[in-house]
């Protein structure tokens, strides 16, 4: 996590108050949205290079960073409204969504409801396209198993984290006091197991939000980029070429000794990769 983050700025979006950066003032807008559990910093080593040729927005979404915490983000379809509000509010007209993890799921979503508000789409090991999933989340959905596993701790978001990257020498000390001051938050927890429990279950990504997500891809018509670490142990390789068979003209990158977020463990060649495909 070397790269200087952006200024932390605040806006209410409706009624909740929003951590975001802004960083560029040249070129077409792109939204980054972290996934399950993360917080701006998932694109500290992004922002500043595709804000080169682009205005970029990195909000907190509603329940996770320094956004407010609120029972409201255990609904899929509040997250994604929060997305069109937080683009209104900042009055973007139009963007390109660059999503990681349950922030690909969801702007997923956001091109089947929005299709007008999306200029380009990259999915980074996004969710939704099957049920598997690492069972971590799973035992997360039984009820006071999950408030035990999700209790905050600097050895559970070690663990947690040796999970998530390929690479164990990302996991520096500033990383994990971060990710573990997040958690430690007042309603952050709560706010986690909503989401968890929404989308999760026993079997796996809740087979009522995969299936009809999965049925309607073929109607996105925005040019899409999918980008997947090789060896992700939260979400399967395999869930990539589901992604680009059924997104009409999609087009793949795998990564190698790559684990659920390529943005942090690849930055040039992701950073490469995203302004490529964008311009």
């Amino acid at each position: 996590m070397a790269a200087q983050a952006p200024e932390d700025r605040f806006i209410k979006v409706g009624t909740i108050n929003t951590r975001y950066w802004v960083v560029g003032d040249k070129g077409s807008a792109i939204v980054l949205v972290h996934g399950l559990g993360g917080f701006a910093e998932n694109w500290v080593n992004n922002v500043n290079a595709l804000a080169e040729h682009h205005r970029v927005y990195v909000p907190d979404l509603v329940g996770f960073g320094r956004s407010d915490k609120t029972p409201l983000t255990h609904e899929i379809n509040t997250l994604v409204k929060f997305i069109s509000d937080f683009m209104e509010t900042m009055n973007i007209k139009k963007a390109s969504l660059v999503g990681n993890s349950l922030g690909g799921g969801l702007v997923l979503q956001f091109v089947l409801d929005y299709p007008e508000k999306v200029e380009k789409l990259v999915l980074a090991d996004n969710a939704g396209m099957g049920r598997d999933v690492i069972s971590d989340f799973k035992l997360c959905s039984i009820p006071l198993l999950g408030e035990l596993l999700t209790r905050p701790s600097l050895k559970g978001t070690v663990r947690l984290w040796k999970k998530i990257v390929y690479d164990t020498a990302l996991i520096t000390p500033e990383l994990v006091n971060m990710a573990y001051g997040f958690i430690s938050q007042p309603g952050a927890k709560k706010a986690l197991l909503a989401a968890i429990r929404t989308g999760i279950n026993l079997g796996g990504q809740r087979a009522n939000l995969v299936n009809p997500l999965l049925s309607r891809l073929n109607t996105i018509t925005a040019p899409t980029l999918i980008v997947w670490g090789k060896q992700d142990r939260i979400i399967p390789v395999a869930h990539a070429q589901i992604a680009v068979q059924k997104i009409p003209g999609a087009r793949l990158e795998i990564f190698d000794h790559c684990g659920h977020m390529p943005q942090l463990e690849h930055p040039d060649r992701f950073n490469k990769l995203v302004m490529d495909f964008l311009a």
